[in-house]
């Protein structure tokens, strides 16, 4: 069963530290040689990453078969039949969190 990212939310505990993020610089340089995003997408993509340090279960679903693996859209980044999404590995014994990788995904259905 899949949880809803407010009724995750709600199960992290209040007063947890902040986050480390892990590699999402490197993931958003990635991202922006392979696919030439507008600044104003970037920008957007860059304050969304700065949400993860607050609350990096916030907006995004629990891989179900991986239960650290988390992905999600960003949100504002929806136009034009695409939307950017993230992806990222949770490690609470560190309070880290690892960037996988930034893309754009293509809404459009080819068949």
């Amino acid at each position: 069963m899949r949880r809803s990212p407010r009724a995750v939310a709600a199960a992290v505990p209040s007063g947890a530290p902040d986050w480390k993020l892990d590699g999402f610089l490197d993931r958003v340089d990635s991202w922006v040689e392979r696919e030439c995003p507008s600044n104003g997408l970037r920008v957007v993509v860059l304050d969304w990453i700065m949400t993860r340090f607050a609350d990096p279960y916030r907006e995004v679903y629990r891989e179900p078969s991986l239960p650290n693996l988390w992905y999600g859209p960003v949100p504002g980044t929806d136009a034009d039949g695409s939307v950017v999404v993230c992806s990222y590995w949770i490690e609470e014994a560190t309070s880290t969190v690892h960037c996988c990788d930034i893309s754009t995904l293509d809404l459009t259905p080819h068949w």
